[in-house]
């Protein structure tokens, strides 16, 4: 079940309904499996609990570490720096998720790859890299059609791609 109901035009975030969210992050509390760790970090970011995102998200790349595969580690990496995303550590994300970006396209797994470049352009387009968005962004959707992404995913990219574009227009004319 998707909690996503389309994506913030402005700051191309989550729309989520907050009382779906909240009453799934109730059912999963207890539970402690990688995935349903994963699950918490992402509920808690879009519901803006962002202390509690981070504690999870840390004690998840912990467990994926020790107990998950590779990509697990990075699924789990590129989710903990959406949380710091989401705290307004930008170059910490951007690090974080630069690395697991190479290793997946070094691994050969572009499904990973285009979460990394999905996340990385969000977060360039928060600082205001426009540019740098834009190109994360026209990678991830090369990366969603390789890995045979949906319709939906690809549309939701080409979204992406064309806020990036209309902010690098419009703050072009501003200067």
């Amino acid at each position: 079940m998707s909690f996503i109901q389309g994506y913030d035009p402005e700051t191309l975030r989550e729309i989520v309904d907050p009382v779906r969210c909240q009453e799934r992050l109730g059912e999963i509390e207890g539970l402690r499996s990688l995935p349903d760790l994963l699950e918490r970090v992402w509920l808690l970011k879009v519901l803006d609990r962002l202390d509690e995102a981070l504690d999870v998200a840390e004690h998840a790349v912990r467990e994926a570490r020790m107990a998950g595969t590779r990509k697990d580690l990075l699924r789990a990496r590129i989710l903990h720096a959406t949380v710091l995303q989401y705290r307004g550590s930008y170059a910490a994300a951007i690090a974080e998720i630069t690395t697991c970006a190479a290793e997946a396209e070094g691994q050969g797994w572009p499904g990973i790859a285009a979460f990394a470049h999905q996340h990385r352009g969000k977060t360039y387009f928060d600082v205001g890299d426009y540019e740098a968005a834009r190109a994360d962004f026209k990678r991830e959707l090369f990366l969603r059609q390789d890995a045979g992404a949906t319709e939906q995913q690809l549309q939701s990219t080409l979204h992406a791609v064309d806020a990036a574009d209309r902010r690098r227009v419009e703050s072009s004319i501003a200067v």
